[in-house]
């Protein structure tokens, strides 16, 4: 395992955060590709709510918590760095099994409030955006060139429950929720289309969906990959870095030891082989939010890995491009902020 990660310096104030944004480069040939922390709907909680809770881990998933801040510079830099024409967007709360589903939602993407027992304001939250039918078509075509069975989704087709009742279509929380504080509550410059991953969340197939889709970096179409370093809602402690246990941030440490390995093959196999390691299966008790960090890596797929890195601990990791071919790890901290 290298031992790169030691020299890492990791940011723990909003002005650090904003130094390695600012440090991305502008205007790649190749657009990065980025695994980001998506949170939960706590980031939508009602800040009026929150303010009486001193419980750090409340602090940390809430609207005024350190995710809730990095994911309002984070988008703005996305836009003005790179110009997508549009967004593709894997999330850790959609999967298909035995097909590549894609979505084709037209003028305006629907909503799906899939999480329950949240306050009524979080099943009213907005996020206008729009879909793109010939990007979908496109994005159906690649996976078919790969080899994949794939498909186009519309809005008559349900994908899953909905908190407000029945079952539905639409863009799930771990889009829309992280989106609308990166990109505001209404975005409809840009199309923006959701993948659903691999539902068997083999991290090889699931770096094979990334890869399908890497032609569409030269296309200057921006790809976000959504999850969670930690995912274990049987311990919430687990989610703010002072009260989570070793063993978590020792998962943490391993994340970034394999991604800062300097030869790709050997890269690779440390990334596929962290689901042996012996934190993960606390860390994820089901593999769902970590698996799009394949997707990530695998649609980065390509060059050599050069330069700093500037990480996170847990809860926002980004992957992005170092020297415009290739995927590596920049993590931006569920930071202090100060």
């Amino acid at each position: 395992m290298s031992t790169a990660s030691a020299n890492v310096s990791l940011p723990t104030t909003q002005a650090e955060w904003k130094k390695a944004l600012d440090d991305l480069p502008s205007n790649p040939e190749k657009l990065p590709v980025f695994f980001f922390g998506h949170g939960s709907p706590m980031l939508a909680f009602p800040e009026s709510d929150m303010e009486d809770r001193s419980d750090p881990v409340f602090y940390h998933m809430g609207p005024k918590g350190p995710l809730a801040n990095f994911l309002k510079d984070f988008g703005p830099v996305l836009l003005s760095k790179y110009k997508p024409k549009a967004i593709v967007v894997f999330s850790a709360h959609w999967e298909s099994d035995s097909e590549r589903l894609v979505t084709d939602y037209g003028d305006e993407n629907p909503l799906l409030y899939d999480y329950y027992g949240f306050p009524s304001s979080l099943y009213e939250l907005k996020f206008k955006s729009r879909g793109d039918s010939a990007l979908s078509q496109h994005i159906v075509q690649l996976f078919k060139d790969a080899g994949f069975l794939a498909r186009t989704t519309t809005k008559l087709e349900s994908r899953g429950m909905n908190g407000r009742g029945g079952r539905g279509a639409g863009l799930d929380h771990g889009v829309f929720v992280p989106f609308r504080l990166m990109f505001g509550e209404e975005f409809t410059d840009i199309p923006i289309v959701e993948v659903a991953m691999d539902g068997s969340l083999d991290p090889q197939k699931n770096w094979a969906v990334g890869q399908a889709v890497k032609k569409l970096r030269e296309e200057q179409v921006l790809i976000l990959s959504g999850g969670l370093t930690i995912h274990n809602l049987g311990d919430f402690s687990a989610f703010s870095e002072s009260t989570a246990n070793p063993l978590y941030k020792s998962f943490a440490q391993a994340i970034l030891d394999a991604v800062t390995v300097p030869d790709a093959n050997k890269r690779k196999q440390a990334l596929i082989n962290l689901t042996k390691h012996a934190g993960f299966r606390i860390s994820h008790p089901r593999a769902d939010h970590f698996v799009p960090i394949y997707i990530a890596a695998g649609a980065g797929e390509g060059g050599g890995c050069q330069g700093g890195f500037r990480s996170v601990r847990r809860t926002g990791i980004c992957l992005r491009c170092v020297n415009i071919q290739d995927v590596c790890l920049y993590q931006f901290a569920p930071p202090r902020m100060q």
